[in-house]
Protein backbone atom coordinates (compact mmCIF):
# COMPACT_ATOMS: atom_id res chain seq x y z
CA UNK A 1 0.00 0.00 0.00
CA UNK A 2 2.72 2.20 0.59
CA UNK A 3 4.22 1.70 -2.45
CA UNK A 4 1.11 2.66 -4.03
CA UNK A 5 0.88 5.81 -2.63
CA UNK A 6 4.72 7.18 -3.02
CA UNK A 7 4.07 6.13 -6.65
CA UNK A 8 0.42 7.94 -6.61
CA UNK A 9 2.94 11.47 -5.16
CA UNK A 10 4.89 10.91 -7.62
CA UNK A 11 2.61 11.10 -10.79
CA UNK A 12 0.86 14.47 -9.02
CA UNK A 13 4.61 15.81 -9.07
CA UNK A 14 5.47 15.23 -12.64
CA UNK A 15 1.83 16.46 -14.02
CA UNK A 16 2.58 19.75 -12.10
CA UNK A 17 6.39 20.24 -12.40
CA UNK A 18 6.25 19.42 -16.41
CA UNK A 19 3.92 21.59 -17.85
CA UNK A 20 6.61 24.39 -16.38
CA UNK A 21 10.05 22.70 -17.33
CA UNK A 22 9.78 24.70 -20.70
CA UNK A 23 8.65 28.12 -20.02
CA UNK A 24 11.40 28.02 -17.38
CA UNK A 25 13.89 27.15 -19.54
CA UNK A 26 13.45 29.61 -22.73
CA UNK A 27 12.79 32.36 -19.67
CA UNK A 28 16.35 31.17 -18.47
CA UNK A 29 17.86 31.54 -21.95
CA UNK A 30 16.69 34.75 -22.52
CA UNK A 31 17.90 35.95 -19.60
CA UNK A 32 21.32 34.96 -20.43
CA UNK A 33 21.21 36.22 -24.00
CA UNK A 34 21.33 33.29 -25.71
CA UNK A 35 20.00 32.92 -28.79
CA UNK A 36 17.64 29.82 -29.62
CA UNK A 37 19.04 30.11 -33.55
CA UNK A 38 22.20 29.01 -33.98
CA UNK A 39 24.43 28.35 -37.37
CA UNK A 40 25.47 25.14 -38.22
CA UNK A 41 29.27 24.55 -38.78
CA UNK A 42 30.73 22.54 -41.42
CA UNK A 43 30.91 19.04 -38.93
CA UNK A 44 26.59 19.89 -38.95
CA UNK A 45 26.75 21.00 -35.24
CA UNK A 46 25.14 23.89 -33.83
CA UNK A 47 27.42 26.68 -32.91
CA UNK A 48 26.85 30.32 -31.63
CA UNK A 49 28.97 32.13 -29.55
CA UNK A 50 28.47 35.27 -27.44
CA UNK A 51 30.88 37.95 -27.89
CA UNK A 52 32.26 40.65 -25.73
CA UNK A 53 33.67 40.93 -22.49
CA UNK A 54 30.98 38.98 -20.93
CA UNK A 55 33.27 35.59 -21.19
CA UNK A 56 29.54 33.75 -22.21
CA UNK A 57 30.28 31.24 -24.87
CA UNK A 58 27.62 28.82 -26.29
CA UNK A 59 27.52 25.46 -27.61
CA UNK A 60 24.49 23.73 -28.86
CA UNK A 61 23.91 20.65 -29.86
CA UNK A 62 21.08 19.90 -32.42
CA UNK A 63 17.98 17.44 -31.34
CA UNK A 64 16.89 16.63 -34.48
CA UNK A 65 15.26 18.29 -37.94
CA UNK A 66 12.14 20.24 -36.93
CA UNK A 67 12.66 20.29 -33.26
CA UNK A 68 14.65 23.34 -31.10
CA UNK A 69 18.30 22.98 -30.65
CA UNK A 70 19.31 21.93 -27.15
CA UNK A 71 21.52 23.89 -25.87
CA UNK A 72 24.27 23.23 -23.84
CA UNK A 73 26.19 26.54 -22.35
CA UNK A 74 30.01 26.98 -21.38
CA UNK A 75 30.10 29.89 -18.97
CA UNK A 76 33.43 30.56 -18.43
CA UNK A 77 35.81 34.41 -18.69
CA UNK A 78 37.97 34.42 -22.33
CA UNK A 79 41.52 32.44 -21.58
CA UNK A 80 43.49 30.42 -22.99
CA UNK A 81 42.50 27.27 -21.51
CA UNK A 82 38.89 28.25 -21.97
CA UNK A 83 39.66 28.48 -25.79
CA UNK A 84 41.53 24.76 -25.71
CA UNK A 85 38.57 22.99 -23.58
CA UNK A 86 35.82 24.10 -26.71
CA UNK A 87 38.75 23.03 -29.09
CA UNK A 88 39.53 19.57 -27.33
CA UNK A 89 36.32 18.81 -25.53
CA UNK A 90 33.64 17.59 -28.47
CA UNK A 91 31.21 16.15 -25.12
CA UNK A 92 30.59 19.66 -24.09
CA UNK A 93 28.16 20.21 -27.75
CA UNK A 94 27.41 16.53 -27.78
CA UNK A 95 24.53 16.44 -25.75
CA UNK A 96 20.96 15.23 -26.75
CA UNK A 97 18.67 15.23 -24.13
CA UNK A 98 15.60 12.60 -24.20
CA UNK A 99 12.65 14.48 -25.29
CA UNK A 100 8.40 13.31 -25.50
CA UNK A 101 6.25 11.60 -23.30
CA UNK A 102 9.27 9.41 -21.73
CA UNK A 103 10.30 9.52 -18.24
CA UNK A 104 14.05 10.29 -18.59
CA UNK A 105 13.15 13.36 -20.07
CA UNK A 106 11.12 15.05 -16.57
CA UNK A 107 13.98 16.11 -14.31
CA UNK A 108 12.22 15.48 -11.04
CA UNK A 109 12.07 11.48 -12.52
CA UNK A 110 15.63 11.37 -13.35
CA UNK A 111 16.58 12.98 -9.92
CA UNK A 112 14.67 9.99 -8.54
CA UNK A 113 15.85 7.75 -10.25
CA UNK A 114 19.41 8.47 -10.09
CA UNK A 115 19.52 8.60 -6.25
CA UNK A 116 17.22 5.62 -5.37
CA UNK A 117 17.04 3.11 -7.81
CA UNK A 118 19.36 0.46 -6.97
CA UNK A 119 22.45 0.03 -9.72
CA UNK A 120 23.82 -3.68 -10.72
CA UNK A 121 27.52 -2.67 -10.69
CA UNK A 122 29.99 -4.92 -11.09
CA UNK A 123 32.72 -2.63 -9.18
CA UNK A 124 33.96 -3.89 -5.65
CA UNK A 125 35.32 -1.84 -3.17
CA UNK A 126 38.27 -2.25 -0.52
CA UNK A 127 37.86 -0.10 2.37
CA UNK A 128 40.31 1.52 4.58
CA UNK A 129 39.64 3.15 7.75
CA UNK A 130 41.78 6.25 8.54
CA UNK A 131 41.88 7.53 11.82
CA UNK A 132 42.20 10.91 11.94
CA UNK A 133 44.55 13.60 14.39
CA UNK A 134 41.56 13.52 17.42
CA UNK A 135 40.57 9.89 17.24
CA UNK A 136 37.63 10.41 14.66
CA UNK A 137 37.52 8.31 11.64
CA UNK A 138 36.77 8.25 8.21
CA UNK A 139 36.81 5.65 5.08
CA UNK A 140 37.96 5.63 1.59
CA UNK A 141 36.34 2.96 -0.20
CA UNK A 142 38.77 2.08 -3.62
CA UNK A 143 36.89 0.43 -6.10
CA UNK A 144 38.32 -2.44 -8.25
CA UNK A 145 37.09 -4.40 -11.02
CA UNK A 146 35.87 -7.75 -10.16
CA UNK A 147 37.83 -9.33 -11.92
CA UNK A 148 41.11 -8.53 -10.44
CA UNK A 149 43.04 -10.59 -8.50
CA UNK A 150 44.93 -8.45 -6.11
CA UNK A 151 42.78 -6.49 -3.88
CA UNK A 152 44.92 -3.92 -3.54
CA UNK A 153 46.72 -1.69 -5.71
CA UNK A 154 50.89 -0.80 -5.70
CA UNK A 155 51.90 2.48 -4.02
CA UNK A 156 54.68 2.69 -7.53
CA UNK A 157 51.47 2.63 -9.94
CA UNK A 158 51.19 6.03 -12.17
CA UNK A 159 47.43 5.31 -12.53
CA UNK A 160 45.45 8.88 -11.66
CA UNK A 161 43.61 8.96 -8.91
CA UNK A 162 39.78 9.96 -9.14
CA UNK A 163 38.74 10.90 -5.42
CA UNK A 164 34.68 11.37 -5.55
CA UNK A 165 33.18 12.92 -2.24
CA UNK A 166 29.14 12.00 -2.20
CA UNK A 167 26.45 14.26 -0.80
CA UNK A 168 26.72 15.20 2.38
CA UNK A 169 23.58 13.18 3.68
CA UNK A 170 26.45 10.37 3.02
CA UNK A 171 24.23 8.31 0.46
CA UNK A 172 25.88 6.24 -2.11
CA UNK A 173 23.76 6.81 -5.28
CA UNK A 174 23.42 5.29 -8.80
CA UNK A 175 25.52 8.23 -9.97
CA UNK A 176 28.53 7.35 -8.05
CA UNK A 177 28.29 3.95 -8.66
CA UNK A 178 28.19 4.32 -12.23
CA UNK A 179 30.82 7.04 -12.31
CA UNK A 180 33.39 4.65 -10.45
CA UNK A 181 32.65 1.48 -12.87
CA UNK A 182 33.27 4.74 -15.72
CA UNK A 183 36.78 5.40 -14.55
CA UNK A 184 37.63 2.37 -14.12
CA UNK A 185 37.35 1.61 -17.34
CA UNK A 186 39.24 4.60 -18.44
CA UNK A 187 42.23 3.63 -16.33
CA UNK A 188 41.74 5.55 -12.82
CA UNK A 189 41.85 4.40 -9.48
CA UNK A 190 38.72 5.62 -8.05
CA UNK A 191 38.36 6.19 -4.13
CA UNK A 192 34.74 7.19 -2.57
CA UNK A 193 35.20 9.56 0.62
CA UNK A 194 32.73 8.76 3.61
CA UNK A 195 32.67 11.43 6.41
CA UNK A 196 32.18 10.00 10.03
CA UNK A 197 29.51 8.42 10.25
CA UNK A 198 28.49 7.81 6.53
CA UNK A 199 28.10 4.60 4.54
CA UNK A 200 28.73 2.05 7.78
CA UNK A 201 31.85 4.48 9.07
CA UNK A 202 31.73 4.24 13.04
CA UNK A 203 31.13 6.82 14.73
CA UNK A 204 34.21 7.24 17.36
CA UNK A 205 34.20 11.12 18.76
CA UNK A 206 31.38 13.10 19.81
CA UNK A 207 32.32 14.73 16.77
CA UNK A 208 30.35 15.27 13.44
CA UNK A 209 31.59 16.55 10.19
CA UNK A 210 29.85 19.63 9.25
CA UNK A 211 28.66 21.02 6.10
CA UNK A 212 31.93 22.94 4.88
CA UNK A 213 34.55 21.78 7.64
CA UNK A 214 37.25 19.92 5.32
CA UNK A 215 39.80 19.05 7.85
CA UNK A 216 38.96 15.70 7.55
CA UNK A 217 39.34 15.75 3.89
CA UNK A 218 42.64 17.70 4.05
CA UNK A 219 43.95 14.36 6.04
CA UNK A 220 42.33 11.82 3.53
CA UNK A 221 44.06 13.60 0.47
CA UNK A 222 47.09 13.52 2.21
CA UNK A 223 46.72 9.85 3.26
CA UNK A 224 45.92 8.90 -1.03
CA UNK A 225 49.37 11.09 -1.90
CA UNK A 226 51.47 8.87 0.43
CA UNK A 227 49.87 5.69 -0.33
CA UNK A 228 49.85 6.94 -4.80
CA UNK A 229 52.90 9.34 -5.22
CA UNK A 230 53.76 8.99 -8.49
CA UNK A 231 49.73 9.41 -9.32
CA UNK A 232 47.59 12.38 -10.61
CA UNK A 233 44.89 13.21 -8.24
CA UNK A 234 41.43 14.45 -9.73
CA UNK A 235 38.51 15.32 -7.34
CA UNK A 236 34.73 14.71 -8.27
CA UNK A 237 31.91 16.06 -6.18
CA UNK A 238 28.19 15.54 -6.02
CA UNK A 239 24.85 17.85 -5.47
CA UNK A 240 26.14 19.06 -1.56
CA UNK A 241 29.20 16.96 -1.12
CA UNK A 242 30.46 19.80 -3.36
CA UNK A 243 30.58 22.36 -0.85
CA UNK A 244 32.94 19.95 1.33
CA UNK A 245 35.15 19.85 -2.16
CA UNK A 246 35.16 23.82 -2.89
CA UNK A 247 35.65 24.74 0.73
CA UNK A 248 38.98 22.28 0.40
CA UNK A 249 40.10 23.57 -2.68
CA UNK A 250 39.70 27.56 -0.82
CA UNK A 251 41.08 26.54 2.48
CA UNK A 252 44.34 24.73 0.44
CA UNK A 253 44.88 26.93 -2.55
CA UNK A 254 47.60 26.13 -4.66
CA UNK A 255 48.73 23.36 -1.81
CA UNK A 256 45.16 21.35 -2.39
CA UNK A 257 47.30 18.60 -4.60
CA UNK A 258 44.67 18.24 -6.92
CA UNK A 259 45.18 18.80 -10.64
CA UNK A 260 41.64 19.64 -11.87
CA UNK A 261 37.63 19.20 -9.91
CA UNK A 262 34.31 18.78 -11.18
CA UNK A 263 31.29 19.88 -9.59
CA UNK A 264 28.09 17.59 -10.48
CA UNK A 265 24.69 19.29 -10.16
CA UNK A 266 26.44 21.56 -6.90
CA UNK A 267 24.36 23.84 -4.27
CA UNK A 268 26.37 27.11 -4.37
CA UNK A 269 24.54 29.37 -1.83
CA UNK A 270 24.27 26.40 1.18
CA UNK A 271 23.06 29.09 3.26
CA UNK A 272 19.83 29.91 1.31
CA UNK A 273 19.43 26.66 0.29
CA UNK A 274 18.95 25.40 4.00
CA UNK A 275 16.44 28.55 4.48
CA UNK A 276 14.40 28.62 1.35
CA UNK A 277 14.05 24.71 1.93
CA UNK A 278 12.71 22.47 -0.55
CA UNK A 279 9.42 20.95 -1.94
CA UNK A 280 7.99 18.88 0.78
CA UNK A 281 8.68 15.26 -0.74
CA UNK A 282 11.72 16.35 -1.13
CA UNK A 283 12.41 17.89 1.99
CA UNK A 284 10.87 15.07 4.13
CA UNK A 285 13.06 12.04 2.37
CA UNK A 286 16.21 14.13 2.78
CA UNK A 287 15.34 14.91 6.34
CA UNK A 288 14.01 11.36 7.50
CA UNK A 289 17.15 9.65 5.59
CA UNK A 290 19.17 11.64 8.10
CA UNK A 291 16.80 10.64 10.69
CA UNK A 292 17.31 6.91 9.86
CA UNK A 293 21.46 7.27 9.65
CA UNK A 294 21.50 9.03 13.41
CA UNK A 295 19.21 7.14 14.88
CA UNK A 296 21.79 4.73 16.21
CA UNK A 297 24.10 7.37 17.67
CA UNK A 298 20.93 9.05 19.18
CA UNK A 299 22.25 7.78 23.25
CA UNK A 300 25.96 9.09 22.76
CA UNK A 301 25.31 12.07 21.12
CA UNK A 302 22.61 12.94 23.79
CA UNK A 303 25.84 13.91 25.78
CA UNK A 304 26.36 17.02 23.11
CA UNK A 305 23.43 18.12 21.68
CA UNK A 306 19.81 18.13 22.28
CA UNK A 307 18.34 15.01 20.66
CA UNK A 308 14.82 15.17 21.16
CA UNK A 309 15.29 18.58 19.06
CA UNK A 310 17.16 16.53 16.31
CA UNK A 311 15.05 13.96 15.71
CA UNK A 312 11.52 16.71 16.10
CA UNK A 313 12.80 18.79 13.16
CA UNK A 314 10.82 18.93 10.21
CA UNK A 315 13.04 20.91 8.02
CA UNK A 316 16.75 20.66 6.53
CA UNK A 317 17.56 23.67 8.47
CA UNK A 318 16.19 23.03 11.75
CA UNK A 319 17.94 19.67 11.46
CA UNK A 320 21.39 21.61 10.51
CA UNK A 321 20.97 24.29 13.21
CA UNK A 322 19.91 21.56 16.14
CA UNK A 323 23.35 19.09 15.38
CA UNK A 324 26.06 22.32 15.02
CA UNK A 325 24.59 25.33 16.36
CA UNK A 326 22.91 24.16 20.02
CA UNK A 327 24.67 22.42 22.39
CA UNK A 328 22.70 20.12 25.63
CA UNK A 329 21.91 22.64 28.05
CA UNK A 330 20.09 25.55 25.33
CA UNK A 331 17.07 26.11 25.33
CA UNK A 332 14.56 26.47 21.72
CA UNK A 333 14.13 29.67 20.66
CA UNK A 334 10.49 29.71 20.64
CA UNK A 335 10.34 28.61 24.24
CA UNK A 336 12.81 31.35 26.04
CA UNK A 337 11.62 34.74 23.90
CA UNK A 338 12.68 37.05 21.41
CA UNK A 339 16.41 37.28 22.92
CA UNK A 340 17.33 33.61 22.06
CA UNK A 341 15.71 34.04 19.15
CA UNK A 342 18.15 37.02 18.34
CA UNK A 343 21.17 34.70 19.72
CA UNK A 344 19.60 31.40 17.26
CA UNK A 345 19.84 33.88 14.75
CA UNK A 346 23.65 34.65 15.02
CA UNK A 347 24.92 31.28 15.83
CA UNK A 348 23.08 30.31 12.52
CA UNK A 349 24.95 33.13 10.77
CA UNK A 350 28.24 32.54 12.61
CA UNK A 351 27.47 28.75 11.32
CA UNK A 352 27.67 29.47 7.87
CA UNK A 353 30.74 32.23 8.03
CA UNK A 354 32.75 28.95 9.24
CA UNK A 355 31.10 26.60 6.11
CA UNK A 356 29.71 28.42 3.09
CA UNK A 357 31.43 26.81 0.29
CA UNK A 358 32.27 29.91 -1.99
CA UNK A 359 33.80 31.78 1.42
CA UNK A 360 37.47 31.19 0.04
CA UNK A 361 36.91 31.05 -3.78
CA UNK A 362 39.35 33.59 -5.05
CA UNK A 363 41.98 31.43 -3.28
CA UNK A 364 41.27 28.48 -5.99
CA UNK A 365 44.01 27.74 -7.68
CA UNK A 366 42.94 24.79 -10.33
CA UNK A 367 40.37 24.45 -13.08
CA UNK A 368 37.39 23.23 -11.37
CA UNK A 369 34.01 22.63 -14.12
CA UNK A 370 30.52 22.85 -12.84
CA UNK A 371 28.31 20.55 -14.31
CA UNK A 372 24.14 21.75 -13.97
CA UNK A 373 21.15 21.56 -15.66
CA UNK A 374 18.17 24.27 -15.27
CA UNK A 375 15.49 21.85 -14.21
CA UNK A 376 16.98 20.54 -11.17
CA UNK A 377 14.50 20.36 -8.79
CA UNK A 378 16.77 19.84 -5.89
CA UNK A 379 19.05 23.13 -6.34
CA UNK A 380 16.23 25.48 -7.52
CA UNK A 381 15.81 28.15 -9.69
CA UNK A 382 19.00 28.78 -12.17
CA UNK A 383 18.88 32.68 -12.18
CA UNK A 384 19.17 32.77 -8.28
CA UNK A 385 20.90 30.27 -7.00
CA UNK A 386 23.71 29.76 -9.41
CA UNK A 387 26.43 32.27 -8.90
CA UNK A 388 27.13 33.68 -12.92
CA UNK A 389 29.37 36.22 -12.04
CA UNK A 390 31.68 33.84 -10.26
CA UNK A 391 31.93 32.30 -13.67
CA UNK A 392 32.24 35.41 -15.84
CA UNK A 393 34.59 36.23 -13.80
CA UNK A 394 36.99 33.99 -11.95
CA UNK A 395 39.15 32.10 -14.88
CA UNK A 396 39.32 29.11 -12.81
CA UNK A 397 35.54 28.20 -13.06
CA UNK A 398 33.63 26.78 -15.66
CA UNK A 399 30.20 26.08 -15.93
CA UNK A 400 28.58 23.68 -18.10
CA UNK A 401 24.57 24.87 -18.15
CA UNK A 402 21.74 22.20 -19.92
CA UNK A 403 18.67 22.61 -20.19
CA UNK A 404 17.49 19.56 -19.18
CA UNK A 405 18.68 16.62 -17.17
CA UNK A 406 17.33 17.26 -13.35
CA UNK A 407 19.93 16.58 -10.05
CA UNK A 408 22.74 14.40 -11.65
CA UNK A 409 20.97 13.03 -13.96
CA UNK A 410 21.92 13.89 -17.52
CA UNK A 411 20.35 11.37 -19.50
CA UNK A 412 20.34 10.48 -23.55
CA UNK A 413 18.90 9.01 -26.28
CA UNK A 414 22.18 7.33 -26.45
CA UNK A 415 22.37 6.19 -22.81
CA UNK A 416 18.87 4.93 -23.27
CA UNK A 417 19.51 2.86 -26.26
CA UNK A 418 22.85 2.07 -24.68
CA UNK A 419 20.97 0.50 -21.48
CA UNK A 420 18.32 -2.04 -23.48
CA UNK A 421 20.79 -3.03 -25.28
CA UNK A 422 22.85 -4.09 -22.24
CA UNK A 423 20.15 -5.69 -21.20
CA UNK A 424 19.29 -7.52 -24.11
CA UNK A 425 23.17 -9.09 -24.48
CA UNK A 426 23.94 -9.39 -20.60
CA UNK A 427 23.22 -12.94 -20.78
CA UNK A 428 25.90 -13.50 -22.96
CA UNK A 429 28.68 -11.01 -22.33
CA UNK A 430 31.69 -12.13 -21.06
CA UNK A 431 32.15 -11.67 -16.99
CA UNK A 432 35.31 -9.39 -17.65
CA UNK A 433 33.51 -7.07 -20.23
CA UNK A 434 31.10 -5.36 -17.56
CA UNK A 435 32.66 -2.09 -17.52
CA UNK A 436 33.41 -2.05 -21.27
CA UNK A 437 29.12 -2.91 -22.18
CA UNK A 438 27.44 -0.27 -20.36
CA UNK A 439 26.43 3.01 -21.52
CA UNK A 440 28.04 6.25 -19.98
CA UNK A 441 26.50 8.92 -18.39
CA UNK A 442 27.01 12.28 -20.52
CA UNK A 443 27.81 13.87 -17.44
CA UNK A 444 30.96 11.47 -17.07
CA UNK A 445 32.08 11.49 -20.36
CA UNK A 446 32.25 15.68 -19.96
CA UNK A 447 34.34 15.59 -17.05
CA UNK A 448 36.52 12.58 -18.04
CA UNK A 449 37.47 14.76 -20.75
CA UNK A 450 38.22 17.81 -19.06
CA UNK A 451 40.26 16.16 -17.25
CA UNK A 452 42.66 15.12 -19.96
CA UNK A 453 42.22 18.39 -21.62
CA UNK A 454 43.48 20.18 -18.72
CA UNK A 455 46.09 17.13 -17.74
CA UNK A 456 47.33 17.81 -22.07
CA UNK A 457 46.92 21.87 -21.62
CA UNK A 458 49.13 22.12 -18.29
CA UNK A 459 51.94 19.64 -20.34
CA UNK A 460 51.84 21.72 -23.44
CA UNK A 461 52.48 24.93 -21.10
CA UNK A 462 54.96 23.15 -19.23
CA UNK A 463 56.90 22.07 -22.71
CA UNK A 464 56.62 25.77 -24.17
CA UNK A 465 58.22 27.26 -20.73
CA UNK A 466 60.98 24.83 -20.65
CA UNK A 467 61.60 25.06 -24.37
CA UNK A 468 61.66 28.86 -23.75
CA UNK A 469 64.13 28.64 -20.88
CA UNK A 470 66.49 26.67 -23.16
CA UNK A 471 66.13 29.34 -25.93
CA UNK A 472 67.07 31.59 -23.27
CA UNK A 473 70.16 29.92 -21.97
CA UNK A 474 68.62 28.77 -18.55
CA UNK A 475 67.89 24.89 -18.80
CA UNK A 476 69.81 22.39 -17.85
CA UNK A 477 71.20 20.79 -21.27
CA UNK A 478 71.42 24.28 -22.54
CA UNK A 479 75.25 22.95 -23.63
CA UNK A 480 77.32 24.17 -21.06
CA UNK A 481 79.21 21.71 -18.96
CA UNK A 482 77.66 20.83 -15.52
CA UNK A 483 80.02 21.27 -12.61
CA UNK A 484 79.63 17.60 -10.62
CA UNK A 485 78.81 18.08 -7.08
CA UNK A 486 81.72 16.47 -4.61
CA UNK A 487 81.26 16.24 -0.83
CA UNK A 488 83.77 18.81 1.23
CA UNK A 489 84.74 17.63 4.82
CA UNK A 490 84.35 20.13 7.22
CA UNK A 491 85.76 20.79 10.47
CA UNK A 492 84.76 22.26 13.68
CA UNK A 493 88.06 23.54 14.23
CA UNK A 494 88.53 25.39 11.54
CA UNK A 495 85.95 28.29 10.85
CA UNK A 496 87.32 29.59 7.29
CA UNK A 497 85.69 26.10 6.00
CA UNK A 498 82.16 27.29 6.14
CA UNK A 499 83.11 30.27 4.01
CA UNK A 500 85.70 28.11 1.59
CA UNK A 501 82.08 25.28 1.08
CA UNK A 502 79.89 28.66 -0.15
CA UNK A 503 82.55 29.80 -2.26
CA UNK A 504 82.58 26.40 -4.17
CA UNK A 505 79.24 26.59 -3.96
CA UNK A 506 78.87 30.10 -5.86
CA UNK A 507 81.23 29.36 -7.57
CA UNK A 508 79.02 26.08 -9.04
CA UNK A 509 76.24 28.34 -10.01
CA UNK A 510 78.18 30.78 -11.88
CA UNK A 511 80.00 28.24 -13.63
CA UNK A 512 76.68 26.18 -14.51
CA UNK A 513 75.49 29.31 -15.97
Amino acid sequence: MLEWLVALCIVILVVLIWPGSKSQADALLQGLGISQQATKDKTGRCVSDRGGSDGVQAACAGAGTGERARTVALICKPSALANYLLKHCRTFSNFSPCVGWTWRASGFLQSVYEACWPCDSPVQFVRDNLQLSDDGLVALDWAVPPYQKRRRTSSHSTSPVLLIIPNSFGKITRNVLKLCETALSHGYLPAVFNRRSHNGTPLTTLKLQQFGDPADLREAVRYIRYRQPAGRLFAVSESTGSGLLLSYLGECGSSSYVTAAVCLSPVFRCQSWFENGLSWPLQWAFVLYQKICLSRYKTVLGATIETDTVFSSCSLRGLEESLFCQTVGSAPAASTGPGSSSNAAGAWDAYWERNEPLRDVDEVAIPVLSVCAQDDPVRGDTQSTVPLELFETNPHFFLLLTDRGGHCGFSTRSEESAAGAFGAVSSVAAPNSGLESRGTNWSHKALLEFFRATTDFFAAEERAKQLAARRRGLGAGAGGRVFRHRSVSTCKRMPACSHNIHAIYNWQRSYTR
